[in-house]
């Protein structure tokens, strides 16, 4: 019997033109099938090994083109006289899910994935998908897979019943197959618009605890509440009805500001691979080394991460630690923590082979780094220690060894000095849980190769992480730009706050986790350890330093005085909150830091006033804010989409609200400049207030957009 195959390239790249293209030649092919009394059943397949990634997000920005020309069309699909099957190879993602919900049968490749990620990009599956979907698999896995926008593999598609069979070998053969089977078969039953929804016993009491659930998990970001408000009117509405309301909130999240910044950050994310320096090094000439084999020396926290995410891609390691001692309890560690990243894996710990010697192998003796490509050293912040480590690998490695340095602030260039070959060294600033956290901070130095640059962010993209290069200073961009940002909120603690309610303030704007919660999970002795180093706190203090001063700017001793007290963070049950018991998760406000708040103002003569969310909000914000400019200013990072992508990946700042030099824009930078000026004049001890000049600039320009920022700087300021 004649089928007529319809190829589908929705998996558009150069904007809505063609994507209206495929749209109108995919309308014309079903009308011209439907009319020719040979063709008995229809294919739709996509072409190159992918079936649809959906629509080119470019065109979101113009809400007549998305869901409004692709629903009318899924529609056609699914009323056409003539069986239509899906065959589903590579992905089947948004519309092009849409598109085979609308046929009547759907086969996939066992190694295709499907899923609509739109909730990802802040909008709704906007092609009929709410509707058709919950009818089709029922209510809960429909719910999970349109407000979480994960990729299901095929295996599990079929489990579900969203494909009906699913092939190893050639897709549209047995596509062919099966339409020839289902000619002359009755289609009412396979139109999902006609389907109820599958009967869910306590439906109601099922749908408050997932509105519960799903608001809890968007933490202020739209789009999960409304795809959730989709699927609901999919269960107490008829299909026509469900569809006007799909289209309605639609439109809502289309033009709520979050779309827009979900979509910035998307692209902030492609467009940071395409690194440069301001030396002339890029992206486009630098070839990346291969990395047959790495180590890592240090097996603490961090160190423990790193292996792990080398394990899982692949790459043999040699993990090191200084004595035996540490070097059984790491491997004890990595172990475990290998064994419960093989149980997610599908293959399991077989996939992994992490109890084989060539693939994972621990020793103390430096000897065994003499053929590894790649060295990661993730010891502890002490810079002497670092120069010590760097001196014996430039001795030991052999010519053309990467050395990386995980610091997550020392300078690159002094590690560099103690090694004979500056240009291989590099700082490569994993975030803690590194097998977890998908940043990777890449510093170059005054004479790293840009090779070596090329062969890091080719690491980033091998352990799956997003690598954002940037140059040298003291915290490079991610911690340079927190340092402002919790010093600001030790500071509303002095002046009258209470660590819950700066946390509180941050994490409904929409933080993962605020700065007094993030100090007691990282540990409080770590950064006083830090201050300790440079002089600020301990006993190198010269005598008769001001208590709330050092080098004549503002300073609270208020962490290294909770240090004094013994009060370190989780690890001890006691910090800027208490906790159940050592190393407890739960934080409750304590009444000893209000009391021991109190007592400090009184003894400092400070006054005590209400602060509100509001203030909380600016001046940690815009403080970090300030200090991005200050950054960009000084050529450290390339374009403010780096900083952005830095802080969404690795500081949990909210991802519907694009990053913080984003979030600027939108706020607009005459409110940001002023709201500053006014806090700078209140505090005129605290420099990091005090307006970038470069902020100024750009408000006396004009305001311009984010892309036009980096144009407005002349170039001579840049850091060579």
């Amino acid at each position: 019997m004649p089928v007529a195959a319809m190829q589908l390239d929705l998996a558009l790249k150069q904007g809505e033109q063609s994507s209206l293209a495929v749209l109108q030649a995919l309308e014309d092919g079903l009308k011209k099938a439907g009319a020719d009394p040979s063709v008995k059943a229809v294919i739709i397949c996509g072409e190159n090994g992918k079936f649809s990634a959906g629509a080119d997000i470019r065109g979101f920005s113009s809400p007549k083109k998305h869901g409004g020309a692709l629903g009318p069309i899924v529609s056609l699909i699914e009323s056409s006289e003539k069986p239509v099957v899906a065959a589903i190879e590579g992905v089947a993602l948004g519309g092009g899910l849409e598109v085979a919900l609308g046929c009547h049968y759907r086969i996939a490749h066992a190694k295709a994935r499907l899923g609509l990620p739109e909730v990802t990009l802040g909008l709704l599956p906007g092609a009929e998908g709410t509707q058709r979907l919950p009818r089709l698999i029922g209510v809960p896995a429909a719910l999970d897979m349109i407000t979480t926008g994960k990729h299901i593999p095929a295996t599990e598609a079929l489990k579900l019943g969203l494909v009906d069979e699913i092939v190893e070998e050639n897709t549209i053969e047995a596509a062919i197959r099966l339409a020839n089977k289902v000619i002359g078969q009755p289609l009412g039953p396979r139109r999902l618009s006609l389907k109820p929804v599958p009967k869910l016993p306590n439906l109601e009491a099922f749908l408050r605890d997932a509105a519960v659930k799903v608001k809890r998990q968007a933490r202020g970001c739209l789009a999960p509440e409304l795809c959730f408000q989709a699927v609901r009117a999919a269960t107490d509405r008829p299909f026509a009805q469900g569809l006007r309301r799909e289209r309605e909130l639609f439109q809502v999240l289309l033009t709520s500001g979050q779309a827009r910044a979900l979509q910035y950050a998307f692209f902030a994310e492609r467009a940071v691979h395409r690194w440069a320096t301001p030396t002339g090094a890029s992206w486009s000439s630098a070839a990346p080394q291969p990395v047959r084999r790495a180590a890592v020396i240090g097996l603490g926290t961090m160190g423990r991460g790193i292996v792990t995410s080398l394990v899982k891609a692949n790459i043999p390691v040699v993990a090191l630690e200084q004595d035996l001692e540490y070097l059984n309890k790491g491997k004890k560690a990595v172990m475990l923590l290998l064994e419960r990243e093989a149980m997610k894996m599908e293959g399991g710990a077989q996939n992994l082979d992490f109890h084989n010697p060539a693939r994972l192998q621990f020793t103390v003796d430096f000897d065994l780094l003499r053929d590894v490509d790649l060295v990661i050293e993730a010891v502890f912040e002490n810079m002497a220690l670092k120069k010590e480590i760097f001196h014996k690998l430039s001795k030991i490695c052999k010519p053309g060894a990467l050395l990386c340095t995980n610091t997550s602030a020392l300078n690159i260039d002094e590690i560099a000095s103690a090694t004979s070959r500056p240009q291989q060294v590099i700082g490569t600033h994993f975030f803690s849980p590194a097998h977890v956290m998908r940043l990777l901070e890449i510093i170059y130095g005054r004479h790293t190769s840009p090779s070596a640059i090329a062969t890091a962010m080719q690491l980033a993209k091998t352990l799956k992480k997003v690598g954002v290069v940037v140059g040298n200073c003291f915290g490079f961009v991610g911690n340079r730009m927190m340092f402002p940002y919790v010093e600001q909120a030790v500071f509303l603690l002095e002046e009258g706050s209470r660590p819950e309610a700066v946390d509180q303030a941050l994490e409904d704007f929409g933080f993962k986790i605020g700065p007094f919660r993030m100090s007691d999970l990282a540990g409080l002795d770590v950064g006083w350890r830090s201050r300790q180093g440079q002089g600020l706190t301990g006993p190198s203090l010269p005598a008769g330093t001001p208590a709330r001063q050092r080098h004549g700017q503002r300073y609270s001793p208020l962490p290294d005085l909770l240090c004094e007290h013994g009060r370190f963070g989780q690890k001890n049950a006691r910090g800027w909150y208490q906790y159940e018991k050592a190393g407890g998760r739960i934080a409750t406000p304590d009444p000893w830091l209000h009391n021991f708040l109190a007592q400090y103002r009184h003894t400092h003569g400070i006054k005590t006033r209400f602060i509100d969310q509001e203030e909380i909000l600016e001046r940690c914000l815009f403080s970090l804010i300030n200090e991005g400019f200050a950054i960009l200013a000084e050529g450290i990072a390339s374009g403010p989409e780096h900083l952005d992508v830095i802080y969404v990946n690795g500081y949990g700042w909210p991802k519907h609200r694009g990053g913080p030099m984003f979030y600027a824009s939108t706020v607009g930078l005459p409110r940001v400049l002023a709201k500053l000026q006014k806090y700078s004049e209140a505090h005129p001890d605290v420099p990091r207030l005090r307006p970038s000049a470069f902020l100024k600039k750009l408000v006396a320009v004009g305001n311009p957009p984010i892309k036009e920022w980096m144009s407005y700087l002349s170039r001579q300021n840049a850091k060579l």
